[in-house]
């Protein structure tokens, strides 16, 4: 049983991004707010694999989904 925690850091790891504090916030406000309709595995910004990633992890509900969704909520969060 895998009991590691998926955080945010860690999945901007496992999408091959960078993953201290002010590269994911770099990340977020280069690419928020995402268009209502348009699924966070469909925007442009991610390659192939990404996009399959978060697809799978998503569609899958796999321990990746919570973390997912939060991507997911900050990248449709209007830049402060």
């Amino acid at each position: 049983m895998d009991t590691t925690e998926h955080t945010l850091e860690k999945l901007f790891a496992q999408l091959g991004l960078p993953e201290d504090q002010a590269s994911i916030e770099h990340f977020i406000g280069q690419h928020a707010p995402l268009a209502g309709e348009v699924l966070l595995c469909d925007a442009p910004f991610w390659s192939e694999s990404q996009a399959t990633f978060l697809r799978s992890a998503w569609k899958s509900d796999a321990d990746w989904a919570p973390t997912v969704d939060t991507l997911d909520t900050l990248l449709r969060t209007p830049p402060q």
